[in-house]
């Protein structure tokens, strides 16, 4: 007598297990990417959409092809697919979500693919909160601290960097505005949460050119696979940057393959991959015009420590750094407007337990 409503209960509790799945399988599609992205002088709060040069697929992938305009942003993590040349400048609209970066995003970044990207900026040309990774493309990222005072100018800033996958990498800072510490890698932690295992740089048989005045690369520590240091001449990562064989702060460091052997058409380790047209070359000489200073006597330059000033204006925030040894060029400030991170943990937990939930109803629903 007790059949029909068995099977009711278990017609019932196999719906909810599907449910909860459903939710589990197709949920996390925009809760793991970006949130919205700003390209071109617009703000887009969902993907599907594109314009010259640029298609934003989904939450989390960007495809640049011969893009070449003003910044681009986002407010969680986003991988860049580059095909052909593309180039990126600061945006100088007063109402702008970003300013002082070519491109910055508030997570994780990944740059890969074929083409090359050209990023520059007053304050930095790419701007990573978390970690950056370039993964087989070629890019150029170049910060004039135009107009900065009082701040540190990096080509890459980063809380993380790694380049692998045969990547290269040409980074910049430079300027003359009073209290300017310029390098071309700087990493540093934005306040989120990175701790003792961020701000560190490595290099898996790949290319990398950093010149600063202050110092090619700024970093907690760091590691070579399958490379070596051609510049400075033992050279050595500590808690500080990349130091020369006298114990003084490297203005210029240069990370080669352990056998560096251009790809055809190629004549030296630095540039772009094919040397086709549309592709823009990147040699090691790459930085030069950059201003020249005497090597630093301190070895134990401290990152940043010490949370900036902030500029705030409608519709961003424009942050400014200290240039003192405990300074940071950004971080993600409590009271920021622009691009704030995505609360990814939270939809982790949510989607074991629904999972967990689903298992544990399906398995009620066979033994009823």
């Amino acid at each position: 007598m007790f059949a029909p409503e068995s099977y009711t209960s278990r017609h019932y509790i196999a719906i909810v297990a599907m449910a909860c799945l459903c939710v589990l399988l197709g949920g996390p599609s925009y809760a793991a990417g970006a949130e919205s992205l700003f390209i071109a002088g617009a703000t887009y709060c969902e993907p599907g959409v594109s314009g010259p040069g640029w298609a934003w697929t989904d939450a989390g992938h960007l495809e640049l092809d011969g893009y070449a305009g003003e910044a681009i942003g986002a407010d969680g993590d986003l991988v860049a697919t580059l095909a052909g040349r593309n180039s990126v400048v600061e945006s100088h609209a007063p109402d702008a979500d970003i300013t002082q970066c070519g491109m910055e995003v508030w997570g994780d970044l990944t740059l890969r693919g074929t083409g090359s990207l050209a990023a520059s900026g007053s304050q930095c040309a790419i701007h990573v909160s978390r970690a950056l990774v370039v993964d087989g493309c070629t890019v150029d990222a170049r910060a004039d601290g135009a107009d900065i005072t009082d701040e540190a100018v990096a080509g890459v800033i980063a809380g993380d960097m790694a380049v692998r996958g045969g990547g290269r990498v040409v980074a910049a800072g430079a300027g003359s505005g009073a209290g300017v510490r310029a390098y071309g890698v700087y990493m540093q932690d934005a306040g989120l949460g990175a701790g003792a295992s961020g701000c560190r740089l490595s290099v898996e048989a790949s290319w990398l050119d950093a010149t600063g005045a202050d110092g090619g690369v700024a970093c907690l520590g760091g590691s070579l696979v399958s490379t070596r240091f051609v510049a400075p001449a033992g050279g050595a990562f500590v808690a500080g940057g990349v130091l020369d064989a006298a114990g003084a702060m490297a203005p210029h460091v240069v990370v080669e393959p352990d056998v560096a052997t251009p790809p055809a058409g190629e004549t030296d380790g630095l540039y772009v991959p094919g040397g086709g047209a549309g592709e823009a070359a990147v040699g090691p000489d790459a930085a030069a015009g950059q201003p020249d200073a005497e090597p630093k006597t301190d070895p134990a330059v401290k990152l940043a420590a010490t949370p900036p000033k902030t500029n705030t204006t409608t519709k961003t925030t424009v942050t400014k750094t200290t240039v003192t040894a405990s300074s940071k060029p950004k971080t993600a400030a409590a009271t920021a407007a622009t691009l704030p991170k995505t609360a990814d943990n939270n939809w982790i937990a949510a989607s074991v337990t629904l999972f967990l939930l689903g298992i544990v109803s399906l398995a009620t629903a066979c033994r009823c």
